[in-house]
């Protein structure tokens, strides 16, 4: 049990009240007293509040469950099922057409199109990465990745035949997104050869090269004929240097396994590290202890002898956390108090410190702070994370509206009244997104009762998601975001596949959207290449209107699907498979997102989304009878085994293979399963900190 303080009737875990009024108050000259006593009547004023939504939540979910169980065996009747949704008040009435209000928002996030990381606050040297990830070498990527299928292998040594590949790609790059008047960039002999096709990309020198720019994004040519490459190189091109990853989302949420006050100071400590501009990390690199630091801003000198400085540094939001789980990091006379309240107050505090200037760099030109809010249901809930940022903001003596919000639209609830959630945060949103993952693990607990699910990877062809991904962007850009916020698309999974994201994820910004999630500084930098041949904002006007409201509800039940033995038994291992991979490294190793290895082999980056869909997926094959529970367990056995030889590698696991009734992921991933349907709206976190903490207390 951490220590306390008591600070105006609340309990606050001490390392976390000191560092709060250390590292935070007194550099921002607040009066202590006065927070805490703020502090404890925002606690008074919005806890029951919070509870409140979630018994809405709760009441929603035994309503539908009841109409489902009703019909069970009747076809599925669209209009009726619409008419009962809009009179149990899970379906609002649409607001009359708005544009959004927003103002301040830096220009990475209104006026350009890029990509965008997502990077687990409790890891510094990750985080340091993604923060410095805003430029990134195209030849490295390229040669490191498998972006380039047809060029020769890579070996332990570098190989010139695979680097003349990269180089001609870099070339051809050149040609496309700078092209020359009269020469291709694979015939010049030097900087001097240099006529644009538009001089106008032309933005001035660098200490090392040339600065151009296409689509709103800089290249920087590196020319060094001192460098290993570039003294081999005909015009003495070293390397092409890309803005890459424009924002990153250092995550409080589902990439981290945050338990308690440790895990939750951990991530505080290293947010304000990175947005006061002080964060570094020292690690092990092949015997060799390396620090890494936040990067420099970038200098340009340009043709009329001014300098321009560009950010060396991606753009941060921060995501909190959603409503449901509370923290036992400070302790109100009813107990523990919302997490997402505690976030709030904690992370908007610290984004005060940019606010106010008591940093090494702005993070923030225009004087906000952007904080990513997940998992909120429908625009009750929206309307009590504005007022709630109204609150901080008053705690805190900032301006209102300095605090912007980015909604992510992953539950049913808020899909189907998107419009109404923008308009209750109409003032301060600046980013919505799709994420097909929590999105589908709610699709299957919301219609739990109506019938066994389609097959997983069918999902993505389902009529449902089709319509979800094109109405998200086309409402946004009917409530005027574009220009003023950010469209985003979700994650690319397989940080290893870089050719297969390279030829499908431009499909994103064809869709309208102004970013998407890539799941390394690598991948930011070929995503970025997508945006370089196509402009977002010029295909943003022929987005047309939304698919209807009635394709988006449609359900995914798989009527009159006879599956055979074997193809229930291959869903059964991929969902324990992956639900066991993820779950033994958060349960023992305190790790919430990493490259786990699926059931053939192929590396994904997984986080509680994933987990969310496997076990809610089999929750419900198991409620309809597709499969027994004794089938389930003798998959998770099976696949516990799989898992064990797939980490065989690592000094720090233990298997779980034999230890059946004893070893903590293990129980937690049954538990995930068999326990899935009491589980709220689907949600893996109650469980998951509930292992993690015995984990802790024993260890």
């Amino acid at each position: 049990m951490s220590e306390r303080v008591e600070k105006s009737g609340l309990q606050v875990d001490a390392a976390l009240a000191t560092f709060i009024e250390a590292e935070i108050l007194t550099p921002l000259g607040r009066d202590i007293p006065a927070f805490w006593a703020a502090f404890a009547d925002l606690i008074r004023q919005f806890a029951p509040r919070n509870l409140a939504l979630l018994d809405k939540r709760d009441w929603l979910q035994a309503q539908i469950d009841k109409w489902h169980a009703e019909r069970r065996g009747k076809p599925h009747d669209p209009a009726e099922y619409r008419a009962f949704l809009e009179k149990i008040g899970y379906l609002v009435a649409e607001p009359e057409p708005f544009e959004i209000g927003t103002r301040g928002v830096d220009h990475e996030i209104a006026g350009m199109a890029g990509p965008q990381l997502v990077v687990p606050a409790l890891n510094a040297r990750f985080l340091l990465n993604a923060a410095n990830a805003r430029w990134g070498s195209l030849y490295d990527a390229y040669y490191g990745t498998d972006a380039l299928p047809d060029a020769p292998a890579a070996a332990s040594q570098y190989s010139a035949e695979r680097g003349a590949a990269v180089i001609e790609a870099g070339r051809a790059f050149l040609d496309l997104a700078v092209p020359l008047a009269d020469l291709s960039w694979c015939d010049i002999s030097g900087p001097e050869d240099l006529y644009l096709c538009d001089p106008g990309q032309f933005i001035g020198r660098t200490q090392g090269g040339l600065m151009f720019c296409n689509n709103g994004l800089h290249i920087e040519v590196v020319f060094d004929r001192e460098h290993s490459i570039g003294k081999g190189d005909a015009a003495g091109i070293a390397d092409i240097r890309l803005e890459a990853a424009l924002t990153t989302i250092v995550d409080l949420e589902d990439s981290v396994a945050a338990v308690d006050a440790e895990d939750k100071l951990l991530g505080y400590r290293n947010w304000l590290g990175v947005i006061r501009g002080d964060l570094a990390a020292t690690f092990d690199k092949g015997g060799e202890a390396l620090t890494r630091k936040l990067a420099d801003d970038v200098r340009v000198t340009c043709a009329s002898g001014t300098e321009l400085i560009l950010p060396g540094r991606s753009l941060l939001f921060v995501r909190n956390v959603g409503h449901l789980m509370t923290t036992p990091a400070v302790l109100s006379p009813g107990g523990e108090i919302p997490e997402g309240i505690l976030d709030a107050v904690v992370t908007g505090a610290v984004g005060a410190l940019d606010v106010e200037g008591h940093t090494r760099w702005r993070n923030s030109k225009c004087r906000s702070i952007y904080i990513v809010k997940p998992k909120m249901h429908g625009p009750d809930e929206c309307a009590f994370t504005n007022d709630l940022f109204d609150a901080v903001e008053d705690l805190l003596g900032l301006e209102r509206h300095t605090i912007k919000v980015g909604v992510m639209d992953e539950e049913r609830r808020t899909s189907a009244n998107l419009a109404a959630c923008i308009h209750a945060v109409r003032d301060r949103i600046a980013f919505i997104n799709t994420g097909f993952l929590d999105r589908t693990g709610d699709e299957i607990h919301t219609s739990m009762r109506a019938g066994p699910m389609v097959r997983k990877g069918e999902m993505k062809t389902s009529t449902w998601l089709q319509a979800y991904e094109k109405r998200n962007v086309a409402i946004g850009l009917a409530c005027g975001l574009s220009g003023k916020a950010q469209i985003g698309k979700g994650m690319w999974p397989a940080p290893d596949r870089m050719h297969a994201m390279l030829e499908e994820k431009g499909a994103h910004l064809e869709a309208g959207a102004n970013t998407a999630w890539v799941p390394s500084p690598t991948a930011a930098v070929l995503h970025a290449l997508h945006y370089h041949t196509t402009d977002v904002f010029e295909v943003q006007p022929h987005i047309g209107d939304p698919p209807g409201l009635d394709e988006l509800l449609s359900l995914p039940l798989a009527d009159g699907v006879n599956w055979s033995e074997a193809e229930i038994a291959a869903e059964l291992d991929n969902n324990c498979q992956g639900l066991l991979g993820y779950v033994v490294r958060w349960i023992d190793q305190g790790i919430g997102c990493s490259k786990v290895p699926d059931i053939a082999d192929i590396g994904l980056m997984e986080d509680r989304a994933t987990l969310r869909i496997s076990s809610q997926h089999l929750a419900n094959w198991l409620l309809h009878g597709v499969a027994s529970q004794a089938q389930v367990m003798e998959a998770l056995k099976r696949m516990a085994a799989r898992v064990d030889a797939q980490n065989a590698g690592d000094p720090a696991y233990r298997p779980m293979a034999g230890q059946w009734d004893s070893h903590p992921a293990f129980l937690a991933a049954c538990d995930l399963v068999f326990l899935g349907l009491e589980q709220p709206n689907g949600y893996t976190e109650p469980l998951l900190h509930a292992w993690r903490r015995k984990v802790k207390e024993r260890a």
